[in-house]
């Protein structure tokens, strides 16, 4: 399967933009109150959790970003 440039753009940026939010999303729950009651509390486990697969569903869409561009840079050399 090819992946147009735009498609791949697109992705690539998905994945750069999941590595902006998440880890700023990740510092304000740690420092909500909810978050700590003698040790993390549900609320802190359930969005560390959602960080955690947004970081590598977000890394991995990049590198199929990065990946299509590649191809489409190999195929023009050709």
């Amino acid at each position: 399967m090819k992946l147009s440039r735009g498609m791949s753009v697109f992705l690539l940026a998905f994945g750069v933009w999941s590595w902006v939010i998440w880890p700023t999303f990740l510092q304000n729950i740690w420092n909500d109150p909810r978050s700590w009651d003698a040790g993390p509390t549900a609320f802190f486990t359930v969005h560390l959790l959602l960080v955690v697969a947004s970081l590598t569903f977000g890394t991995v869409i990049g590198v199929l970003g990065v990946r299509g561009l590649r191809a489409l840079r190999a195929a023009k050399s050709e």
